[in-house]
């Protein structure tokens, strides 16, 4: 077939197509003909793929969860595991379509437009974009947000590894602003209606605030008190395992760690980036705790709260640490993961008409990345002039 989609093939207008299939299914044979290169299998598709492993326990859990939650919000008693399982694949399957249909379709097509090799990098954001949105997200809504990121939040800056800002988290950040009805509330995180027959419908009176939309709402003077679907108090256990309402892919802190291990034992994530953006959420949550006022019911809660809640483990573990976003020198990947912890809780805690800020955190300093590392490569220099000026005096 190779030969057809070469240059003089007679389907030579699809050699980006092509190219892009054969290079995901085969390691390449080309190799450098000058220059000094290293030679080995791990291309950046590879790179994806074992980011895209790290993210499998965080799907299969959000599986479960969305079938657990849907389950509660039924008034259900008992949890058949593989319907559970199956319903959750069943609520995330079209979401998962929809955002790679929509996203390597745009690639694709740029790709033939510049008559440039197809890029990798939506691999790991087609996965990631259903898994940071709420679970009844529309599709028609997760098409259009997908679109508008990947064309003005990457192709407008030159497509992979030109992109300065995280394109899943523009999605997320995308229909958050524009359709905040939608995104917002105590319905969105967790699914009503059967799907071809699995589940029931739950009651409209059933609330499914996430429990940082539940204490952005709550009496502080009175005590926090935060709550699951059934009225239950919702335990630092429950917070760490999942079993709470929210983003498909982003409560399971358990399984957070577990692709953290994956992404460090393969040497494809930042560990100082991921270490520093804990060090920051921590720092800023004793600070919020300890002058904690009724005004900001989220400074009640303990660090461990804080750090199991939401999106930041989520954010610190696969967001934060993108090659192409982050800061690339070793001080400023410190400087940057703090800042982001840091900003990350101060959102959470004083503004309380947005309760999760994980994910802006990691967006402002998207910005910011370029500057640290000129700062920090700036000071290396002029560390390095005044050292040498004192030699030669």
């Amino acid at each position: 077939m190779k030969p057809n989609f070469e240059p003089g093939g007679k389907l030579h207008a699809f050699h980006s197509v092509f190219d892009g299939f054969e290079t995901f299914l085969f390691t390449p044979q080309t190799t450098s003909s000058s220059g000094v290169h290293i030679h080995d299998r791990m291309d950046s598709k590879r790179t994806m793929i074992i980011v895209v492993s790290a993210l499998i326990p965080c799907l299969l859990f959000g599986m479960y969860n969305t079938g657990y939650q849907h389950w509660l919000a039924c008034g259900e008693s008992h949890f058949p595991f593989w319907e559970l399982m199956l319903y959750g694949f069943l609520a995330v399957l079209p979401r998962i379509v929809v955002s790679y249909v929509v996203g390597l379709g745009i690639e694709f097509a740029v790709a033939q437009w510049r008559k440039e090799e197809i890029q990798e990098g939506f691999l790991v954001t087609g996965i990631l974009i259903p898994l940071i949105c709420p679970v009844e997200t529309p599709l028609w809504m997760l098409a259009v947000a997908t679109a508008f990121a990947v064309i003005f939040a990457k192709e407008v800056f030159g497509g992979t590894g030109y992109n300065i800002f995280n394109v899943a988290i523009v999605t997320r950040v995308f229909l958050f602003f524009a359709y905040p009805a939608q995104m917002s509330g105590d319905k969105v995180f967790v699914a009503t209606e059967p799907i071809l027959g699995i589940g029931g419908t739950a009651p409209d009176s059933f609330t499914g605030a996430t429990p940082l939309g539940e204490v952005a709402t709550s009496d502080a003077a009175s005590g926090l008190n935060i709550t699951g679907i059934t009225g239950d108090p919702i335990s630092l256990w429950d917070a760490f395992l999942g079993l709470i309402p929210g983003s498909f892919g982003e409560t399971s802190t358990l399984c957070i760690l577990i692709g953290a291990a994956i992404l460090l034992a393969t040497g494809i994530a930042s560990w100082r980036i991921m270490l520093s953006v804990f060090a920051g959420g921590t720092v800023m949550s004793l600070i919020a705790n300890w002058c904690a006022s009724p005004l900001y019911p989220a400074s009640y809660l303990t660090v461990g709260q804080q750090l199991c809640l939401g999106g930041f483990a989520f954010a610190a573990v696969f967001m934060a640490t993108d090659p192409v976003t982050a800061a690339r020198t070793n001080t400023g990947k410190y400087i940057y993961g703090f800042l982001i912890g840091v900003i990350a809780i101060v959102i959470r805690v004083y503004n309380n008409g947005y309760p999760e800020g994980a994910m802006l955190a990691v967006l402002l300093m998207n910005a910011f990345a370029p500057l640290i590392d000129y700062c920090v490569v700036q000071a290396n220099i002029n560390r390095r002039m005044r050292r040498l000026k004192t030699k030669e005096s």
